[in-house]
């Protein structure tokens, strides 16, 4: 029997004992899933959406127990802890509209009438990262069930305490038996059954582009539906024209947030060279100041990370003579602290400025005028996210429209919203998660014609 011990990153301390599904196990539940589909997808739409709402009263009733379980197994602050399972609520509340609202369309065509049905595919495999443990795992969660799908859902083994809740918490509200399920393992397991077994319908992954080249050529093989959201490198793109006060406030929670292990942390900073002083002069005095201490503290702005092979990797990106600007503070003793850093590359070839770090590590870059901005952003083979500062409406269209990203914010780092699409460009991902279009993700479209020439 394969088990695993989760260890707090805050204190390095074992947390629990979690047993891991094997091959048979994943079976198991994949089949007690395709066995609930069959009475699941029959549900009414009306009772559906009840079912979905009352899921998401009580996992707000219980924010509270979720938050602090996060903080415990994941060493998120507190705070952020507190919104993620207020996320899985809003997301739940949101998605439990769409059973009544799955249209179909009538198209017109000659000598009948054609219409079109929503269908929902089956059973759908989710495989969470470890980074953000409960907001990934209902992005893919709420639309599928919404959809009249069916889920089996891996957790990160690192992180699966609130997963495993999430899914008691389901069968509290009426989701029937089968319907959601959550299973623990490896993903080199249970991840790589969900790919292979024919009656996992669609897989839905968030993590490292390398592994989810490897889940896209394994579904390849039985021509498996898929999204993906993958790694990022973006840009917090800053013009002279900007408040920079503000852009520099809010530059250190774009990057440092989650201690950086973020796919859409703003890691490359880019800023107009005629701002550049000015701006490092606020950026140091906002950096020093971010608060990096317990996560179970309302003030924590942010906690240790996850692993000590996490703190290995990170700290591989800064060898000796590496160009650091400056760097802000870190509790000593035990955890996987990491001080917040700053870099200064000579140019954009480093290693630090090119690769995705997942830590919280920033580069800062200087540029010239817009042209050389939109240059500098898109020399990357990542496209998640990025951020666009400057007064001047019509640059910030300009360039939001030329940077090659699938999440753009102006005068702002905020880069997921519940009621719009998220996913990227180039190797940060395949498809969209989130918003009005979600479920076209969780179904298939089926036309069918009937003649009235008869």
């Amino acid at each position: 029997m394969s088990t695993y011990t989760i260890i707090s990153p805050v204190t390095e301390k074992p947390v629990q004992e979690l047993h891991l599904a094997d091959v048979a196990e994943t079976d198991a539940t994949i089949a007690k899933a395709q066995k609930a589909f069959e009475s699941w997808r029959l549900v009414t739409p009306g009772d559906r959406a009840k079912l979905l709402r009352k899921f998401a009263a009580i996992v707000d009733a219980h924010n509270e127990e979720l938050a602090q379980l996060e903080v415990l197994n994941s060493g998120h602050t507190i705070g952020n802890a507190r919104w993620e399972a207020g996320n899985v609520r809003d997301v739940l509340n949101y998605y439990s509209a769409a059973p009544e609202r799955l249209f179909g369309r009538q198209i017109p065509v000659p000598n009948g009438i054609d219409i079109t049905f929503k269908e929902p595919l089956g059973v759908i495999g989710i495989i969470v990262p470890w980074n953000f443990p409960m907001p990934i795992a209902g992005w893919g969660f709420g639309p599928a069930l919404a959809a009249g799908n069916t889920v089996v859902l891996k957790p990160a083994e690192l992180t699966p305490l609130t997963a495993i809740r999430l899914g008691e918490l389901a069968l509290e509200a009426g989701i029937p038996e089968g319907v959601f399920n959550v299973i623990p393992g490896k993903g080199s397991v249970v991840g790589d059954r969900f790919v292979t077994h024919p009656l996992v319908r669609k897989i839905v992954f968030t993590g490292s582009t390398g592994v989810g080249k490897q889940i896209m050529r394994g579904c390849a093989d039985q021509v498996k539906r898929l999204t993906l959201e993958l790694g990022g490198k973006s840009a917090n793109i800053i013009f002279a024209d900007a408040d920079i006060e503000k852009a520099a406030a809010g530059a250190p929670g774009a990057v440092f947030d989650n201690a950086g292990q973020d796919c859409c942390a703003r890691s490359r900073i880019l800023i107009q060279r005629s701002a550049y002083d000015k701006f490092m002069e606020l950026f140091e005095g906002a950096v020093k100041k971010f608060r990096v201490e317990d996560p179970s503290l309302d003030t924590a702005e942010m906690g240790p990370l996850i692993s000590k092979v996490q703190f290995d990797r990170v700290s591989e990106f800064l060898p000796s003579g590496s160009p650091i600007a400056f760097q802000g503070n870190k509790p000593e003793g035990a955890g996987y602290w990491f001080a917040p850093t700053v870099l200064t590359p000579k140019d954009s070839n480093d290693r630090a400025y090119r690769e995705e770090i997942f830590g919280p590590v920033v580069s800062v870059l200087p540029f010239e005028d817009e042209a050389d901005a939109i240059r500098i952003a898109n020399d990357s083979e990542y496209g998640l996210s990025g951020s666009i500062w400057s007064r001047d409406i019509g640059r910030a269209v300009r360039v939001s429209r030329a940077v090659e990203a699938g999440n753009l914010s102006v005068n702002s780092n905020s880069s997921v919203r519940y009621w719009t699409p998220f996913g990227g460009y180039k190797q940060s991902g395949l498809g969209r998660e989130l918003g009005p279009d979600a479920l076209d993700a969780f179904t298939e479209t089926k036309n069918v014609f009937f003649d009235t020439q008869v």
